[in-house]
């Protein structure tokens, strides 16, 4: 099992770069495998799904911006995402973000999960129709792995969304072809998306036990369907940091293969002394 840790400004409710840079420090002194941080890129009065709204003033800061200021405090631990909003960037900008990111850290951006967004106004304030943010998503996945993988000769696109010809994107992304992609999202849809094109699923929300075994075998089948190697999928899920070696357990029994936690402390002591404690309980860095 690999335990990665999530840190987001907007929950602690501030924007503190030396606080930043110190957790991302002790993340790593622990022996966390990565940093994930979340996005949200515009909020507005009454956003939110269910019973949940947003505050608008929650300060979510670019995920890949800090990201790379982590990456330039830190040597080892790898960066990911819980989740980019794939349908809300344009996949050619995000390509080369994407490929500078993993080459000047040295092949740490390895964990970029995106998603789809749950918020109506935020798709309208880039002008995407928010029905068709699915369809945008796959078609985003595979101009970033064909731009990747291009040679000096360029590669063409033409799509739904998004055409281009002859385009040539360097950087490429660090000792490897193609940056893993994996797929957030709590539905069929996503688990679908991953079996189809992700490298990893990491599936959200409050579902049942029943909902994710049959997310998980959806998108396990989906990629034996499309001649892909299923058990190459790798399976992560949220945990918490108070939890014991027996959950622990019986996630790898459903086949789990990372656990992502998140310190509930307010203050940066605190998270320090959460993040400490639970290196202790699972041996990491040992």
């Amino acid at each position: 099992m690999k335990f990665a840790i999530s840190y987001s400004t907007a929950y602690y409710g501030a924007v503190d770069p030396d606080g930043i840079v110190a957790f991302a420090r002790h993340a790593e002194e622990c022996g966390f495998e990565a940093l994930y941080m979340p996005e949200h890129i515009v909020l507005y009065p009454g956003a939110g799904f269910g019973s949940f709204q947003f505050p608008p003033d929650l300060p979510f800061v670019d995920p890949l911006d800090c990201l790379s200021f982590m990456a330039a405090a830190t040597d080892r631990i790898l960066l990911g995402t819980a989740v980019l909003l794939l349908p809300y960037h344009h996949p050619v900008i995000l390509a080369k973000r994407l490929a500078t990111i993993d080459a000047l850290s040295k092949g740490r951006m390895r964990l970029l999960t995106v998603g789809l967004g749950s918020l109506p106004g935020e798709a309208s304030a880039f002008g995407v129709d928010f029905a068709t943010r699915g369809r945008r998503a796959d078609e985003a996945i595979d101009v970033l792995r064909l731009l990747w993988g291009g040679d000096e000769n360029g590669v063409s696109f033409d799509g739904e969304f998004f055409s281009f010809d002859n385009a040539c994107i360097y950087p490429k992304p660090h000792g490897l072809e193609h940056l893993p992609i994996h797929v957030g999202g709590s539905s069929r849809a996503a688990a679908r998306r991953a079996g189809l094109r992700g490298d990893g699923f990491f599936p959200g929300g409050a579902l049942s036990a029943e909902e994710r075994r049959a997310q998980l075998d959806l998108a396990r089948s989906t990629a034996a369907a499309a001649g892909r190697d299923p058990d190459a999928l790798e399976y992560t899920r949220w945990g918490s940091m108070d939890m014991e070696p027996e959950r622990v357990e019986e996630l790898a029994a459903q086949g789990v293969t990372r656990v992502v936690v998140s310190p509930a402390a307010g203050s940066p002591d605190d998270q320090r002394m959460e993040m400490t404690a639970f290196a202790e309980r699972f041996g990491l860095g040992k």
